[in-house]
């Protein structure tokens, strides 16, 4: 049973940076790719950003492109975001996803294990 913890959210003022850290336990964290999702208030819980097993491979949201960075330490087990450039409709609860798969999906049904989310507020 792999387990997911979020850290690293907060409150910060637009154009402000923040880095998320999600450290993985309880399973073969460098066999599985790993996802960044979010649900924002009122919204449906979307896709920000997801890396492949070795890291070498990465995907983004077009509403994040540019402006976050997804990477990975598996000799940490841990995965991060690094979210500049902030806007207030990047308010949401950060998710994040391990994969039974080494190749990082779009969809959240393309992950099995979740964290229990970390609060991330932008204000204008």
């Amino acid at each position: 049973q792999v387990q997911l913890e979020e850290s690293g959210g907060g409150l910060v003022q637009a154009g402000g940076s923040l880095r998320l850290s999600c450290e993985a336990s309880g399973g073969t964290f460098r066999s599985s790719a790993m996802g960044w999702f979010r649900q924002g208030p009122g919204k449906e819980r979307e896709f920000g950003a997801g890396i492949g097993a070795n890291g070498f491979i990465s995907r983004y949201a077009d509403s994040v492109k540019g402006r976050f960075t997804i990477s990975r330490d598996n000799a940490k087990n841990t995965m991060y975001l690094q979210m500049n450039n902030l806007r207030p409709e990047d308010t949401a609860i950060y998710y994040c996803a391990a994969a039974n798969d080494v190749i990082p999906g779009p969809a959240a049904n393309d992950y099995v294990y979740w964290g229990q989310g970390t609060q991330v507020t932008v204000s204008s």
